[in-house]
């Protein structure tokens, strides 16, 4: 790879990202409540497939099909035995997407949070969510993926936790990503700021947010992030919340690129989607983002 993720993510660049894993694989036939992560194994071409229609769509950079990925989020798997080679697997498939590409595509190790309560809210050790947390990481890295995201996590003491786990082993560039599900705060009551003031003497190459509730929330918490840290901020929302059973999405590609502009000048640096986001969500993403930044920079031109 000719580029180095942390440089770009440091440039005045706004990288593109993904959308949903879970729910497109959901529309590709996954059975809801499986975990997303078995197809990793059993239906490879389905992962890459959804990868490669990202890369299309215009994303900079696309996340493995591992959010759910440790041992404790895997453990009633039928493959709750082989995290690691799951791990690796899920990095392989994106990394083989990325490098079809025509252009540099960076690839994410994504790392969910284990779905238990961690110490003093449960009985989850924190000795132990850095241990899972630290062989998922070093398991992604080994499959050649060039950063790494925990994401969707609501908790400090878990997130510390991890990210403590994770830069025992790696020196990848680190990404932490909160849901903020109760609006501008998550279910333990997290503000965008507390997270910054809990997390801000570790080594995070970014912070950000994703899921959470609406897309206006979402430029709210940009905005609480970017005057609580000089990091690059990060937004995935949602495509709004789900109705219906099957669940759908209301959030259309059009309004979501309209919101993806907004984040741009409200200060995000990474914009993709969440659940419910498609590649034609994406696509328009990446035009609409891509037509702002050639309409700013002809409005304002840079002196030379």
């Amino acid at each position: 790879m000719v580029e180095d993720f942390g440089t770009r993510l440091q440039s005045a660049d706004v990288l593109v990202a993904d959308g949903a894993i879970g729910t497109n694989l959901q529309a590709a036939g996954l059975t809801p409540g499986m975990p997303a992560e078995e197809w990793v194994i059993d239906r490879p071409d389905a992962i890459r497939s959804l990868h490669r229609s990202f890369v299309e769509a215009g994303s900079d950079l696309i996340l493995t099909c591992s959010f759910g990925g440790n041992r404790i989020g895997m453990s009633r798997s039928q493959y709750a035995g082989r995290v690691a080679e799951l791990n690796r697997s899920a990095a392989h498939m994106a990394r083989l997407a990325a490098d079809e590409a025509d252009r540099t595509i960076f690839v994410g190790g994504s790392m969910g949070p284990t779905g238990s309560l961690v110490e003093p809210y449960g009985s989850l050790g924190l000795d132990e969510v850095s241990e899972v947390f630290a062989e998922q990481a070093r398991a992604l890295e080994e499959g050649g993926v060039d950063f790494l995201i925990l994401e969707t996590f609501f908790a400090i003491e878990e997130a510390r936790a991890a990210i403590e786990g994770v830069v025992r082993v790696s020196d990848l560039p680190l990404i932490c990503s909160f849901s903020y599900d109760r609006g501008t705060r998550t279910m333990m009551g997290v503000s965008p700021t507390a997270m910054v003031d809990a997390l801000g003497d570790l080594r995070l190459a970014a912070v950000g947010a994703n899921c959470g509730r609406t897309t206006d929330d979402m430029e709210e918490i940009i905005d609480e992030l970017v005057a609580a840290t000089d990091l690059p901020v990060w937004a995935k929302p949602n495509a709004g919340l789900p109705e219906g059973d099957p669940p759908h999405y209301r959030v259309t590609p059009e309004q979501m690129a309209a919101y993806g502009v907004r984040y741009r000048t409200h200060g995000a640096r990474v914009i993709g989607g969440c659940c419910g986001t498609t590649p034609e969500h994406v696509k328009d993403i990446a035009d609409a983002i891509q037509g702002s930044t050639h309409d700013s920079t002809t409005r304002t031109p840079r002196d030379p």
